[in-house]
């Protein structure tokens, strides 16, 4: 059973950074619960509309019953967001005032037990947001080579330990269930203490984000959202990871810059058009009082950034 409970993440700060007009039209790209959704709604009375999407289905069933109230003001798609441009052109949903991303893993799908995320009960180790995804994160711990398990584990969820974790999971395949791969990596770093976390919360994390493509479907989806932007709109991403917070920083970056030539390269000769202008430098996170209210959110980092007009931008 899901739990309806779902505290989100910097909502106050995602109003404010959207910049919301009433009677605008926002996409939140990984709706959930529907928290930042409601908030959106109701900043953008009267009259504004509401995109969300998300790859997870239970999710969307959850929304659809949250957001009932707002009727006609709300449409809801079971999409990733990789996708983002195809649906908002399929909805007739752009230019939009606003895209929001709050990204990795919502406690919705943590507190749904047999689904994998969590080691707090046993599940078989699938870590899929969508079912209709092939590859579950059994394939990967029983089929992946021992060196490119290690490296997955090393880039994802940037553990230390991620070779010797990778040796033991190979040396006690097949792993089927969630408590089995926490024993077989708590065992692999038996000894050391003075860790805050349990031993396999980083591998776990992983795994996650390789099951499911999270960086190579949020650097499609960064690109798209520049596309479906009103010049003046917003585009907003909250993230929990250095890897998502970094490309998510490495591509305001650039789409701010008017030449993105390498710095070898003497006379610029990419003729590149800015299509963004930062709006807040370094990162907004959460306040004290938050991180106190919700853990979840201590690692949550927000950048934001705003369309320009292309046009101006070349004379």
């Amino acid at each position: 059973m899901v739990r309806l409970e779902h505290d989100p993440v910097l909502v106050a700060e995602s109003i404010h950074a959207l910049n919301i007009l009433p009677g605008g039209r926002y996409v939140d790209c990984t709706v959930g619960g529907g928290g930042h959704a409601r908030a959106i709604l109701d900043a953008s009375s009267p009259g504004g509309q509401l995109l969300g999407i998300d790859a997870d289905p239970k999710a969307i069933e959850i929304a659809r019953k949250s957001l009932a109230p707002y009727g006609r003001s709300v449409l809801l798609v079971n999409e990733n967001f990789r996708r983002l441009e195809e649906v908002a052109s399929r909805c007739n949903f752009r230019p939009v005032h606003g895209v929001l991303f709050d990204l990795g893993m919502s406690s919705l799908q943590l507190s749904e037990v047999g689904r994998g995320f969590s080691f707090q009960h046993d599940a078989p180790l699938d870590m899929r947001f969508s079912p209709e995804q092939e590859v579950t994160a059994a394939q990967i711990v029983n089929e992946l080579p021992e060196n490119a398990l290690a490296e997955l584990i090393w880039t994802y969820g940037e553990e230390p330990r991620s070779r010797r974790i990778a040796r033991q999971i190979v040396a006690h395949r097949p792993l089927h269930s969630t408590l089995e791969l926490a024993s077989v990596i708590a065992g692999a770093v038996n000894g050391e203490s003075g860790r805050r976390i349990h031993p396999a919360t980083r591998t776990f994390q992983a795994l996650r984000m390789a099951v499911n493509k999270e960086i190579e479907n949020l650097k499609e989806a960064l690109e798209q959202a520049v596309h479906i932007l009103g010049v003046g709109g917003r585009l907003v991403v909250i993230s929990f990871h250095s890897l998502e917070d970094r490309l998510v920083k490495d591509f305001f970056s650039r789409e701010s810059r008017r030449c993105v030539c390498p710095p070898e390269v003497p006379v610029c000769t990419c003729k590149h058009v800015p299509r963004l202008k930062t709006v807040i430098k370094g990162v907004i996170r959460p306040s004290a009082e938050e991180v106190r209210r919700n853990p979840r959110s201590r690692s949550a980092k927000m950048r934001v950034a705003e369309r320009i007009n292309e046009a101006e931008e070349r004379r």
